[in-house]
């Protein structure tokens, strides 16, 4: 497979702003079958949740970023995270 172009990889941003989390995820497996989970909601910064895909076959990398969104409702709180942020851009091997 080609790498992806900028324009290529904004048309990618594009198809996937509007897409929940697991529809990302669905989304990025489809696209690439060398596609794979560089890490799952990982804190690097506070209060932001990270999750990378590596689409080593289309040269890119897609970033997307969480926040916490969490709701006491009584007794028992579940945590819903809230995409803030996708970042695609290209690996260290994709020149395009």
């Amino acid at each position: 497979m080609a790498f992806l172009n900028k324009d290529e990889r904004d048309a990618l941003l594009n198809d996937i702003k509007n897409k929940s989390f697991n529809g990302i995820r669905g989304y990025v497996n489809r696209k690439d079958a060398k596609a794979r989970l560089a890490y799952f909601r990982n804190v690097q910064e506070s209060g932001k949740w990270m999750t990378r895909y590596v689409l080593e076959g289309l040269g890119t990398q897609v970033t997307v970023y969480e926040k916490l969104d969490e709701e006491n409702e009584g007794w028992f709180s579940k945590r819903k995270y809230e995409i803030e942020q996708i970042v695609v851009e290209p690996t260290a091997n994709n020149r395009l």
